[in-house]
This record gives C-alpha cells, structure tokens and sequence, in this order.
C-alpha cells in the first residue's frame, strides 16, 4: 500500500487526485500508476485502469490472474467492472468512496455473486493516511477556487 501511496502523491503533484495503484503477482510490481483523466483528456484513465492496461500489455494476456492490486481508493463501478473481466484476484484499498465506491460504500460490484468471477476484498488498509491524501488536495483546490 506504500507504493500506491506513493504513487497517489505523484498525482497530487501533477494535479490530478491523489489516487495510485500498484498491481502485484507473486511479490512482482506488474504496473503502478496513479490517476491520469485530466492530463489525458481520458476519462477511463483511473489508476486502476491505467495499471491493469500497462499490465496486460506486459504479460500479453488481458487476463491478470492471481493478481492482487492496492489501490489507495475504493473503487469505482468502472475499476471494479474491469477488474473482474481482467480476473484480478484481490483487491486491497485504503480509503472507503463514500459516494461512489463499488465495494461497500455505495455497490457492491466487486464480490456481487452474479458475475462469474468474484474478487476478495480487504478494505480500510492504511486508510486514514489514504483519507488525508484525498481531503488535503480538496482543501487546497477549494482554496484556490476563493
């Protein structure tokens, strides 16, 4: 969860949201990345996103089996929907997603028993840390919106 962090505050610092991600098999970094939408003009770009399309393309394979990714996010019914396809087998964040989180805040995609995969889940890792990341760069941007 120490790299996402990490990687969360190289979003901050290219004025994107504080949210990285680190995709991880067998104690191998595949991809890590942080949020992207707005230097991108891509709304897909998540970080979530942005490491399991870095990923396939490495191992070649659309399919990430045995995987686990961190993530300082819960997240969202997009990630969550494209981590399934991709076969992800764990998901780990750190702050919950009040209004839009797909794991327990708001939907429940991730471990829905409909879909023919279920990721397992462990939320709330590092999760004050992950909070203050996402709270600090709101405080900011309302302040320069003054």
């Amino acid at each position: 969860m120490q790299r996402a962090i990490e990687m969360a505050k190289k979003a901050t610092a290219a004025g994107e949201v504080p949210v990285g991600a680190v995709l991880v098999r067998d104690d191998e970094v595949l991809a890590e990345d942080w949020n992207r939408p707005i230097s991108s003009s891509d709304p897909t770009s998540h970080a979530e996103i942005n490491v399991l399309r870095t990923a396939a393309e490495k191992i070649g394979n659309y399919r990430l089996l045995n995987t686990t990714l961190y993530v300082t996010l819960e997240p969202c019914v997009m990630c969550a929907g494209a981590l399934i396809h991709a076969r992800v087998s764990r998901v780990v964040y750190g702050a919950v997603e009040p209004k839009t989180g797909a794991d327990i805040s708001v939907f429940n995609v991730l471990s829905d028993a409909r879909h023919n995969h279920q990721v397992q889940v462990l939320g709330g890792i590092m999760a004050a840390e992950c909070a203050a990341l996402l709270q600090n760069f709101f405080q900011q941007r309302r302040k320069k919106q003054q």
